[in-house]
């Protein structure tokens, strides 16, 4: 099979869905949130084991109640250990950013609460500073993952609580985040 037929039977299934999803609720809407973001990894024998506050703003299109795409911004603070170094106390920081795009996929249990999940590809940068020297910065793309519960306040606004892990090469990072989502025109 050609990969041009392999595309299209792909999308044959999503192009199916399409008359449905028009007919359902869908729209653009906003997210925001803050929560903590945990971080407890060896690099080359320096131990880093902070927990640091974390936020995150996100924009997307819900594609009624299941299906949706979303991009952000996600800043993880700045993770801090002091360290010894042959006698010489270091004070290390590294701190985290970056953009993410992805999907959501939903699952409504009531007429006011769903769980999701999501996942995508996180583009993002990181500094070390070693006592107010910067040391090393480095950048990549990587996937990032996640689950979490939506409660509707109205119909338009709805409180969220979610669990995301992002993976930064071979660091992982843990954020556990409340937040809200605010959907225009539903």
């Amino acid at each position: 099979m050609t990969p041009y037929r392999k595309a299209l039977a792909a999308l044959f299934p999503a192009i199916l869905l399409l008359p449905a999803l028009a007919q359902a609720e869908s729209g653009l809407y906003v997210s925001g949130s803050i929560g903590s973001a945990s971080l407890d990894e060896d690099f080359s024998g320096i131990t880093v084991d902070d927990d640091t506050e974390a936020w995150r703003l996100l924009g997307g299109w819900q594609f009624g109640d299941t299906f949706g795409l979303e991009a952000g911004y996600q800043n993880f603070g700045d993770f801090e250990e002091t360290i010894d170094l042959g006698g010489t106390t270091a004070i290390t920081k590294l701190t985290a950013e970056g953009w993410t795009l992805g999907g959501t996929i939903g699952a409504p249990i009531s007429e006011s609460f769903a769980l999701f999940g999501r996942a995508g590809v996180f583009l993002w940068e990181a500094d070390v500073d070693v006592n107010g020297i910067a040391q090393a910065i480095d950048d990549d793309s990587n996937p990032y993952y996640g689950a979490g519960a939506r409660v509707d306040v109205t119909p338009n606004l709805s409180l969220l609580g979610d669990w995301t892990r992002y993976e930064l090469d071979d660091v992982d990072t843990d954020v556990i985040s409340l937040g809200f989502q605010y959907r225009f025109g539903m």
